[in-house]
Order: structure tokens, then sequence, then C-alpha cells
């Protein structure tokens, strides 16, 4: 392999040399293993040539992945749409929604976080905000252009994975709050949202490192580190995604702020009624 696209050693070189210098070999050679270094390099290799839809589907068939999706005909073959889901995984779930709404239509924009936008594969379909490249302000007019057109573009709006949080006294898996952006932008551009509910957990051992970080007061998000090794436990699993119908910009009226809307609309896609195709506004009328 004449040209690494991770490279462990090399990046604790040229980042932290002080730390390389101290850094046990075993301890560089876990890391390898965390972020599964040979694997994505073999992966890349034969693979970092395509782009867009045709890396979707090899990163897919890697991962012998089986995509379901019911409902899927809430999602229109054109015109504007945001389709704001919930983000069990960390990554395959993003692919696989990429992949079902793709056999509807080409015109496909995924609102992620900067970093994802070192992802050139994707370079087509991902858009975002880089603090380490465009200014703030050139990345945010190029969002705002998204959310202008008539692209279908898919967001996940807690913007990092989902926590097993207690739940009405119980232990669950589900998202962090949601961004308000999604609704500010659909009402503003008068787009329709689509709610999606993905199936999909990651292993205890991600949950109970996050649950340990957060009580002992660690600030860093030191679990995502092995996100990649969550994604290669999922290797030959199935993941179901549910659509629901449409969501009319003229229902998330003034009676609440975005955010009460955001988190609402969270809750409907986590309540189960998607799975049951039992639109939102039926949902609202349960809240009365």
């Amino acid at each position: 392999m004449s040209e690494k696209y991770i490279d462990v050693e090399k990046i604790l070189k040229e980042k932290a040399p002080q730390f390389y210098r101290w850094i046990p070999r075993f301890l560089i050679f876990k890391i390898k293993k965390i972020l599964h270094e040979d694997e994505i390099n073999a992966f890349m290799s034969k693979n970092g040539h395509l782009k867009s839809f045709e890396f979707n589907d090899a990163v897919l068939k890697y991962f012998n992945i089986q995509i379901h999706s019911f409902n899927a005909e809430h999602v229109p073959e054109k015109g504007k749409i945001i389709i704001a889901a919930n983000h069990p995984l960390g990554g395959l779930d993003g692919m696989a929604l990429i992949k079902v709404v793709s056999e509807k239509r080409n015109d496909i924009k995924f609102i992620v976080n900067d970093i994802l936008l070192n992802l050139k594969n994707y370079s087509d379909i991902f858009v975002g905000v880089n603090k380490l490249g465009n200014t703030p302000k050139q990345s945010l007019l190029e969002i705002e252009k998204v959310f202008a057109s008539n692209n279908a573009i898919l967001f996940f709006p807690a913007g990092l994975v989902s926590r097993k949080q207690k739940i009405n006294g119980q232990w669950q898996i589900h998202d962090l709050p949601w961004n308000k952006t999604f609704v500010q932008k659909a009402v503003q551009y008068q787009k329709p949202i689509i709610p999606a509910f993905i199936e999909g957990k990651n292993s205890d051992f991600f949950y109970n490192l996050s649950y340990w970080r957060k009580k002992l007061g660690i600030k860093g998000n030191i679990e995502m580190l092995f996100l990649p090794d969550e994604m290669f436990k999922q290797k030959h699993q199935t993941i179901n995604i549910y659509f629901a119908p449409p969501i009319s910009p003229q229902l998330l009226d003034k009676s609440k702020n975005y955010n009460e809307w955001a988190q609402i609309i969270k809750h409907y896609v986590h309540s189960g009624n998607i799975q049951k195709n039992i639109p939102f506004s039926e949902y609202l009328k349960t809240l009365q």
C-alpha cells in the first residue's frame, strides 16, 4: 500500500510529538486496532477512487448491511423536503439513509458536522461548517443556499450519536436534544419535514463508556474515538428505516418556538408512532 488513508503514528508524530515520544508502543497498537487502521486502508486502496452514491454503496456492501425501508412512498421523487432522523449508530445509519433516499432521487444534500467534510468521497453530498477551512460566514452561506434549494436535505438534528438515557424511569437508546435549525429553515423556506426513525444500537461498551465519562466529569467525548470500532461491530446487520408522512410547515405555528417544535418532533420520532404510520398531526392530538 503506497499511501495510507489513516496513519495513526504519523498523526501522533506531527500533531502531538511530545505525547508520541512517551506513549508506549502497545498503546499505539491499541489505537490502531480501535480505529481499524489496516482494514480502512485496505478498503480505501480498493475503493478510494469512488465518489458519492457509488462509494456509499461500496461501504454498505463491505459491511454486508441489509436495509429495509418502510413507507418510503412518503419521500417524493422531486420537490423541496427536509428529512430529519434520529442518529443511533454514528455512520452506517447515515449511509443507509442516503441509500434509501437515493433510490427515489439523486439531488441529496446531507447537513453534517465539520469533521465529516474531510470525507472527500462524499463531497458532492455532504454540506457543513468547516471551522478549519472556509470561514464560518462562507460555510453558513453555502448551507443557507442548500436550505433555499429544492434539494432533498438529510439531517441528524441531534448532531451527536444517540446515548442511553433514563426516559420515564427506564433506560432507553435516545437522541440528545435536537437542534432547532431544521424547523427554522422548514418554516422560512416552506419545506415539508419528513421525520424518519432508524432502528439500531451500538454496543453496551459504548453506552457505558459515555455514562461513566460523564459521571466522572470528563468533558471530552472520548467514546467518539470508538465509533469506527462500533461500525465494524455492525457487520452483517439489518437496518430498518421508517418514514413518516410529511409535516406541513404551516403546522409549525407560533404557538411554540422553534426549539419546542424540534423537541416535540424528536419525541414523535422516538414514540413508535412512525412505525405505525401515524401522522405527526395525529400525534399532536395526544399531547393536548
